[in-house]
């Protein structure tokens, strides 16, 4: 355990940061399952509505400094690509 007052306090945010990132993370993958779980039953509607969701929850991660911007390009690419493919 850290003795150091800075150190102490770099473990307080940590666990913060921690905590925030991965409720971000868990965001983004369940609004992406769910833009899967449409596809797979071949439902092209609620899938497109799905996929703004989806989107709209990758920018979110990506502005939050959880994923980088060019990989929330590429999965967002990635998801438009098979939707295109599907319909």
């Amino acid at each position: 355990m850290a003795n150091i007052a800075s150190a102490k306090k770099r473990i307080r945010l940590t666990k913060k940061q921690t905590a925030r990132n991965r409720t971000v993370r868990s965001a983004y993958r369940t609004a992406i399952k769910r833009f899967e779980q449409a596809l797979a039953a071949n439902d092209i509607e609620q899938a497109q509505e799905l996929l703004l969701v989806a989107i709209s929850r990758i920018d979110w991660a990506a502005s939050r400094g959880v994923i980088h911007k060019n990989e929330a390009a590429r999965r967002k690419s990635r998801l438009t690509k098979r939707l295109r493919q599907a319909s």
